[in-house]
C-alpha cells in the first residue's frame, strides 16, 4: 500500500510535502540504486529549484521541508536546529512504554562509510541528544511473540530536541522498547510477526508535525502530515485511530 509524495504547503518561499516512506529525499552514494528521490520528484511537481534543509530516513514518512532558495534554506536549518521549532513524530514501540520521559542519551555518530568503521565505537565522539515521548495508547494482542503468551505495545508521541542520525530509533533500543519496523536497532521477531500478522513491513516512524517560523514574514507555519498508507491501515487494526483523532485535535 505505498503511497505518492505531495505538495502539503507552498509559496515562493518555501516547500513542504509529504514524504512516504522507502523514498530518499536527495541522492546519496549509500544507496546509491535508489531511484525514488524525493528531491527531484518535487523539483518536477512544483517546477521549482528546491534546496533540502533537513533529512528524514529513507524508512521513515511524514513532513519535510525545503527552501527554494539557499538563503531561505539556511534560515530554516539554523531554526530547526534550535529550540524555537517543534518537531513531532509518531511511533510504535514494543511494551508498555513509560507515559512520559525525556531521554537524555548522548549518541556517537553513526558510521556509514567503511573510513568511518574502522575507528572503535569507544572512539567516536558522543554527542547531546534528546528526546521527549509520551504514551497515547496502548494494545495487548493473544500472540507470544517473544516468551511471553501475550504481547503489548505502544503508540508514541515523541518530540525531538536535538536531531542526530537515527536518533528517535537509537533512543528506543536504549530504553528496551524498540521501533516495529526497524531492522537495524528494532527486534527481529515483532518486525516478522507485524508483516505476516498485519502485512505491515515498515518503520512504524512517522514524522507526523513541524512548528516553524516563516523565514521571511516571521508568521507561525503549523504544518502536520497524517500516516498513511499500511501505517494509517495499522492504526485502524490496533484500534488507535479514534485516539489518534482526538490527538490531533488536541494540538
Amino acid at each position: 500500500m505505498s503511497c505518492e509524495p505531495e505538495i502539503i504547503f507552498e509559496d515562493e518561499h518555501l516547500l513542504t510535502a509529504y514524504k512516504p516512506e522507502g523514498w530518499l529525499v536527495h541522492r546519496s552514494e549509500i544507496d546509491r540504486h535508489e531511484t525514488r528521490i524525493l528531491l527531484q520528484y518535487l523539483r518536477d511537481l512544483s517546477g521549482s529549484h528546491l534546496y533540502p534543509v533537513h533529512r528524514l530516513d529513507k524508512p521513515t514518512s511524514g513532513i519535510i521541508i525545503f527552501g527554494k532558495s539557499s538563503e531561505v534554506a539556511s534560515r530554516l536549518q539554523q531554526q530547526l536546529e534550535s529550540e524555537y521549532s517543534l518537531k513531532n513524530y509518531l511511533a510504535v514501540c514494543r511494551g508498555y512504554c513509560p507515559e512520559q520521559e525525556t531521554i537524555d542519551y548522548p549518541l556517537p555518530p553513526v558510521a556509514d562509510f567503511k573510513h568511518q568503521r574502522k575507528r572503535a565505537k569507544s572512539e567516536l565522539p558522543r554527542q547531546e541528544a534528546i528526546t521527549l515521548f509520551r504514551r497515547l495508547a496502548t494494545v495487548e494482542l493473544p500472540y507470544a511473540v517473544d516468551r511471553y503468551p501475550t504481547s503489548r505495545y505502544s503508540l508514541v508521541e515523541i518530540q525531538l530536541k536535538t536531531g542526530r542520525r537515527h536518533q528517535i530509533r537509537r533512543h528506543f533500543k536504549h530504553i528496551q522498547h524498540p521501533l516495529i519496523g526497524c531492522p537495524k536497532y528494532g527486534k527481529s521477531s515483532h518486525n516478522r510477526f507485524f508483516s505476516q500478522q498485519f502485512d505491515c513491513r515498515r518503520l512504524l516512524l512517522h514524522a507526523v508535525g513541524l512548528e516553524i517560523k516563516h523565514p521571511v514574514s516571521g508568521k507561525l507555519l503549523a504544518l502536520r502530515a497524517k500516516p498513511r498508507g499500511e501505517y494509517k491501515k495499522l492504526l485502524d487494526i490496533l484500534g488507535w485511530t479514534n485516539t489518534l483523532n482526538h490527538w490531533n485535535s488536541s494540538v
